[in-house]
């Protein structure tokens, strides 16, 4: 019997106030389309919520979409709860509304990769190379900023 790979899982979610999540809606749907299993945690979340149930799906990867502004603020406290729980090993990325010149810190903070502004089509292709050659998201990581 052939053993068949996993489908990628992806927990995307939107954290603290921000209440715009269409562009997040789309990623999820347009994901499942590319043959990735993700979860859609929905508005409103708090760093521990999206820790816990990334634990509970067995993630690869955690998405934040941020257009409120909060990225800075934000990421440092889901970081903490990833540790929290024992999921270094979890790719963070964030999208959305995120300057430029915030990139880097955001990269230094253990973000993996910040998609500002960017299409569908560069995630999907971000992470069909993390994931495409059977590595583990760790050792994906290691290479991807």
């Amino acid at each position: 019997m052939v053993s068949k790979r996993r489908q990628t899982r992806i927990l995307l979610a939107k954290v603290g106030l921000d209440g715009h999540d269409r562009g997040v809606k789309v990623l999820a749907a347009l994901l499942m389309q590319e043959g990735f299993e993700v979860t859609y945690l929905g508005l409103y979340n708090t760093p521990a919520m999206v820790a816990r149930s990334a634990l509970q799906e067995d993630v690869d990867v955690i998405g934040i979409s941020f257009l409120s502004g909060e990225h800075l603020t934000l990421t440092p406290k889901i970081l903490a709860e990833i540790k929290k729980q024992g999921l270094e090993d979890v790719l963070l990325i964030v999208g959305g509304i995120i300057p430029a010149v915030d990139e880097d810190a955001l990269l230094k903070m253990g973000v993996r990769k910040v998609f500002c502004g960017s299409l569908v089509r560069d995630v999907v292709a971000y992470l069909n190379e993390c994931f495409s050659r059977g590595e583990s998201a760790e050792q994906s990581s290691k290479g991807s900023r």
